[in-house]
């Protein structure tokens, strides 16, 4: 690890203030950051850590603030302005064109000159792109569509977009939210790498285990503001929190076990899919948590879209409430099933609708049973779920896609709960979720099924299908490789299944 007082800084920035309509994103910020360190940036969701990396990255332009690279006053106005300083970024929403392949995406605008005028040498990016992929650790081929790819493999591309462009200052926001542990591993081993290089990092997460791991200094913002600069030793995780949120939270997402699970809610017998699921068998009842664990790409996203009907079922049978069940995702909805899928950008949300127009969607025929909308009914249902929810939001009309990450997190549970929901399939509900938010996501599941319903949860955090699940299956290979009870689970006992050959 370096320190920051070994050397001047790479890049500095110097009370920057951005102000959106209804919302000051940034009040009178400054950052810097050290060749060779790993700065961690950490705050609630929407406390303004992605608007201050667009302004650093040239993607806004702030409204008050000075930039200094080296020294000497600079001006970072764009995109190309960032890049000329060695500066690239890793979104926690993706950048990639779906319908490109993988060494297209990682190479876009700086394709490699052919032989010819106006030709692509395309031998040599896939080549180098191969070789990109290697190092962090990724055997696929680079001609596959990225569109083909899963979220945690298109994370892996952007990664190594951003490494392709041999940076000096790497932003990462939120990179291991949809990794494994071994991915997550890899990237730790590339970064250490980096830093030995002289790279300067700076990272956003919500992982406490990260920041204090991984970091060499921590920066706090909260409401747009920096409210502190620490050193790792200098605090503790729940001091940290403390210092995010303004409060003390409960990170152990404590809960009442389900002693006797209630009625057979879900009964998936022999489920095959032609996205590789294979002969899959699981249940839900009432009132319990079941887990989905495993490997990412062990197949359990595709789990979750076969029973949900946005996949096509090639074999076996879904039960719903004991009584076949067949269709597509309207079919399911109707009988009163609920999907939080994944990706919440390409699958969960209505990006150009407002916050309230999401909201109240799956829940229209209940609200308006005589099939007349009546906007101001429909405000009142959205905010009262704006405030059950804390999501961080002007006002109920704001369009969806100008929330962070976190907060549309929010907006995709929070839609189905005006819903007559019973089941409800959340595929990483903490997804780019502040450790404050994280707590009231689970107390809300929770609370779902303290009221009768029943939940299967896919997450990638080992920790929290320990916390959270009443027992959980593990995944592998399209297949279910082990079922855990409540006292049989453990972070090592899922490994073990998970990661175990015949």
């Amino acid at each position: 690890m370096n320190t920051a007082s070994s050397t001047a800084p790479l890049l500095e920035l110097r009370g920057i203030s951005k102000q959106f309509p209804g919302v000051k994103a940034l009040d009178d910020v400054s950052f810097a950051v050290y060749p060779g360190e790993v700065h961690m940036l950490v705050g609630e969701n929407g406390a303004g850590k992605s608007s201050l990396m667009k302004v650093l990255c040239g993607a806004y332009t702030a409204d008050e603030g000075q930039f200094f690279y080296k020294g000497e006053k600079v001006v970072i106005g764009s995109p190309a302005d960032a890049r000329a300083f060695g500066i690239a970024v890793i979104f926690q929403e993706f950048s990639l064109v779906p319908y490109l392949s993988i060494a297209q995406n990682i190479f876009l605008g700086r394709e490699f000159p052919g032989r010819f005028p106006g030709t692509i040498d395309h031998t040599k990016m896939h080549r180098e792109a191969k070789k990109i992929l290697a190092l962090l650790g990724l055997d696929i081929p680079t001609r596959t569509l990225v569109h083909d790819l899963g979220v945690a493999q298109q994370q892996m591309v952007e990664i190594a977009k951003a490494l392709s462009q041999n940076a000096r200052i790497l932003v990462m926001d939120e990179p291991t939210a949809a990794l494994s542990d071994r991915e997550t591993e890899r990237l730790f081993a590339m970064i250490r790498q980096l830093q030995s290089d002289g790279v300067a990092i700076v990272y956003i997460s919500h992982r406490m285990a990260e920041v204090f791991a991984m970091g060499d200094r921590i920066t706090v913002l909260r409401d747009g503001k920096k409210v502190g600069s620490l050193l790792p030793g200098e605090a503790t995780p729940d001091e940290l929190v403390r210092l995010m949120v303004g409060r003390s939270v409960d990170r152990s997402y404590a809960r009442n076990f389900c002693k006797t699970a209630g009625e057979l809610l879900l009964e998936v017998k022999g489920l095959r899919s032609a996205m590789g699921v294979n002969g899959v068998d699981l249940t839900v009842r009432s009132g319990e948590i079941v887990g989905l664990s495993g490997l990412v790409g062990a197949g359990r996203t595709e789990v979750a879209r076969a029973i949900f009907g946005a996949d096509r079922v090639t074999g076996g049978e879904v039960l719903l409430y004991s009584k076949p069940h067949q269709g597509g995702p309207d079919k399911a909805v109707a009988a009163g099933m609920a999907l939080i899928p994944e990706s919440r950008k390409a699958e969960g949300l209505a990006l150009i609708r407002s916050v309230c127009d999401n909201l109240v969607l799956p829940g229209l025929p209940l609200a308006f049973p005589n099939r007349i909308y009546k906007a101001t009914k429909a405000r009142q249902i959205a905010n009262a779920l704006i405030e059950r929810l804390r999501i961080s939001t002007p006002s109920a009309l704001r369009p969806v896609r100008l929330l962070s990450g976190g907060n549309q997190q929010k907006v995709v549970i929070g839609k189905w709960l005006g819903s007559e929901s019973r089941l409800f399939i959340i595929d990483e509900p903490t997804r780019g979720i502040d450790v404050g938010a994280k707590a009231e996501i689970f107390a809300l599941i929770d609370q779902l099924v303290q009221q009768g319903a029943g939940v299967l949860m896919i997450s990638s955090e080992l920790s929290e299908i320990v916390q959270v699940c009443d027992r959980t299956y593990v995944m592998r290979d399209g297949r279910i490789a082990g079922h855990l009870s409540r006292e049989q689970l453990s972070e090592e006992n899922i490994l073990k299944l998970g990661v175990q050959h015949e």
